[in-house]
């Protein structure tokens, strides 16, 4: 710019110039103003269609479903519903697709379709195999083809969707923009399936012609009547992708064996008063970390049990973060799990001491959410028979598949990480790279000068700045579940509590009127 002057300079005071007027304008002196914008305000708008009847789901019949579907959360505000979310959520994307493709009545919400997620994700958090149970339209019984016809010929009265392609955003409004707590699982059975000449709703291909890119199906499954996405599920498989650039992956791995098997997670997870849960068990099947599984450099911790926590896996990440980087020792996890002085945890291997008993959990940061994904959910083989939309008999990418779209969108990722990495080439040639202080100890690596200042990693390219590091052990101990549920049941969530437990009251009523 002339004058040496710096756009970025002027961009904070020129928003200020052009928005900070208008907060104090009322309704009336807006209008105006958007009328002086538009030119062709006066203009008469065209008159609208009058509307045709309510479309009737009672006059099709249902059929209990599960939905695979994948997301990038870093856009969304979590799975789970929300009444007035600040972001768009997950579940309120899908189940408006589901309601604009005539599938779900809207007037009944997520409680009068059946809705069940399987897990739960934070905000920012991704799925690769997310699963949702519910009753949806049915085609099967109203319609039958003859021969080869295309399946989009079945549905008798489709709803109408946008002209767009496989990339397109979908939508506009809230589609432009886009783990539970378990109890033991039950089963049902597939159902008895209909004739195989009757042809189903393209399930796959209708949403995903509505959600937006980032949102994908990948595949439907007819269901029984007691399936439900949450308490059917066997087991739950996370992955954690992150850089090994600094990090000590044998000690990652001796700190998450430890993590097999039945524990106690009190010091692993937030609590969340609301819940006023009490029992912190949980199963780990599994837990590793490597390489297997990841692209371009990267190393994934692969962990896979019957049941999480809130944030359980985002806690475990930070602490492997700190024992790669050698500011704790793999026995730290130990330490973490040994949380009941009635049962101390013996040590884990020959020639370790005893864990420490930590009632309490240190303070200290989580790791950040962007790599966690949520992978798979699994199931008994006999409960799911998983599905996709038959492909077009004309040849060629088949318009049902999401696959197009998807590889499209990881090949311009691929380029972007490719551009991002030439822009670090470019940057390397004047200055000189950050020094690398970590793993401590490790040979090779520069040891940490006095008074120097430190990037403890959080994953996902975050890193917490600090000077000094003062050790799990030695930190200050958060309140104790049992504190924060009792602080709770006396303070604000006293009402809510008598609300939740008047109406259990008044269910059971109901069930010994009836």
């Amino acid at each position: 710019m002339p004058g040496g002057f710096s756009y970025r300079l002027l961009r904070p005071y020129a928003r200020f110039t052009r928005m900070e007027p208008y907060k104090n304008w009322s309704r009336e002196e807006l209008i105006a103003r958007l009328q002086h914008l538009d030119p062709h305000h006066d203009r008469p708008r065209p008159q609208t269609q009058p509307q045709g009847k309510p479309f009737d789901f009672n006059a099709y019949p249902k059929r209990k479903i599960a939905l695979k579907f994948t997301y990038n959360g870093i856009h969304y505000g979590g799975m789970e519903y929300q009444r007035d979310p600040a972001l768009p959520t997950v579940e309120g994307v899908l189940f408006d697709a589901l309601v604009h493709t005539k599938l779900v009545d809207r007037s009944g919400g997520l409680d009068g379709c059946g809705w069940q997620r399987c897990g739960r994700t934070d905000k920012g958090v991704s799925a690769g195999g997310q699963v949702v149970s519910l009753w949806v339209r049915s085609t099967l019984g109203s319609k039958t083809v003859e021969g080869e016809a295309d399946e989009a010929e079945a549905d008798p009265d489709p709803a109408p969707v946008a002209d767009s392609s496989e990339d397109a955003p979908g939508l506009e409004g809230d589609f432009g923009l886009m783990g539970d707590f378990d109890e033991p699982p039950t089963n049902g059975s597939k159902p008895i399936e209909a004739s195989p000449r009757e042809v189903e709703f393209p399930y796959v291909f209708a949403l995903n012609h509505i959600l937006p890119p980032i949102i994908r199906v990948l595949a439907w499954s007819p269901v029984s009547e007691d399936f439900s996405a949450r308490f059917s599920c066997r087991w739950r498989h996370y992955k954690y992708f992150f850089s090994p650039d600094g990090l000590d992956l044998a000690a990652m791995s001796d700190a998450a064996s430890r993590l097999v098997g039945e524990h106690d997670f009190r010091n692993l997870c937030k609590v969340d008063a609301s819940k006023q849960i009490s029992i912190f068990t949980r199963r780990i099947l599994s837990a590793s970390v490597g390489h297997e599984g990841a692209q371009g450099g990267l190393c994934v911790f692969n962990l896979r049990g019957n049941a999480f926590l809130y944030n359980m896996v985002r806690h475990i990440m930070a602490i492997l973060f700190l024992v790669g980087a050698g500011l704790e020792k793999p026995v730290i996890m130990s330490a973490l799990l040994n949380a009941d002085p009635a049962d101390p945890l013996p040590p884990f291997r020959d020639g370790e001491a005893p864990p420490p008993v930590l009632t309490g959990k240190p303070d200290y940061q989580i790791a950040d959410p962007l790599p966690l994904m949520l992978w798979e959910c699994g199931y008994d083989d006999s409960a799911l028979d998983w599905r996709t939309d038959r492909a077009s008999t004309k040849g060629g990418d088949s318009t049902k598949s999401p696959l197009r779209g998807m590889i499209c969108a990881h090949e311009r990722a691929t380029i972007t990480a490719a551009l991002d990495e030439h822009f670090l080439k470019a940057a390397g040639a004047h200055h000189e790279p950050p020094r690398q202080y970590f793993p401590i100890g490790a040979p090779g690596v520069d040891p940490l000068p006095p008074g120097a200042m430190m990037s403890v990693p959080l994953g996902g390219g975050m890193v917490k700045r600090a000077g000094t590091y003062v050790p799990l052990l030695q930190r200050k101990r958060m309140p104790t579940p049992e504190e924060v549920n009792e602080r709770y049941r006396l303070g604000r969530g006293a009402k809510k509590l008598e609300r939740k437990a008047a109406a259990s009251s008044a269910v059971v009523a109901d069930d010994a009127d009836e």
